[in-house]
């Protein structure tokens, strides 16, 4: 490629960018097709941050459809009931991130199922810089989400990061027995 057509490229989204935060403040034009990205979506997004109620989460429609259509695992479910060690699970979690579209919604349906009050969860949310204005998830090392990290007697006894290995269950109750 030459240079000249090197700096019309440059020159060209130099100009669209300008243009796009002078009119819409995010960085893209909403009615841009093509080589400049749109922006409608992250307009319209809603990123909850701090600790967030699971119910508030399974009515948003990233979360709906994963907490209804989840099948819980009841033969393991079975092995995390017998827990008696009072266990918190912390979660982080970004409503705007696809994995915790996928594994939040399950693990909210398995934490109802499994009802057992040794066992609480708390989900803490997450900006797109991982992070939440009240440093609730800075306290944790993370690096990816959702992450969920269990604990026991205050200490970490293990997580499953952004994925389990198994399945949620399989990969708690490995992790509790």
């Amino acid at each position: 490629m030459t240079n000249a057509v090197k700096a019309l490229l440059a020159t060209t989204a130099l100009f669209f960018s300008a243009q796009s935060l002078a009119a819409g403040g995010c960085g893209f034009e909403t009615e841009t097709q093509g080589l400049i990205a749109t922006c409608t979506q992250e307009e319209q997004e809603l990123i909850l941050t701090g600790i967030i109620e699971p119910k508030q989460l399974v009515t948003e429609d990233d979360f709906s459809e994963g907490y209804q259509s989840y099948q819980v695992d009841e033969q393991t479910l079975a092995a995390l009931k017998a827990v008696d060690t009072p266990t918190e699970i912390v979660v982080i979690i970004g409503t705007w991130c696809p994995d915790c579209h996928r594994e939040t919604p399950r693990f909210i349906r398995i934490m109802e199922e499994l009802n057992n009050p040794n066992i609480t969860a708390r989900y803490i949310g997450v900006d797109r810089q991982k992070q939440d204005p009240e440093g609730l998830a800075a306290q944790y090392e993370f690096t990816r989400i959702p992450t969920f990290i269990v604990l026991q007697n205050g200490k970490e006894v293990g997580r499953i990061v952004e994925r389990p290995t198994e399945t949620l269950e399989k990969d708690l109750a490995n992790i509790l027995n």
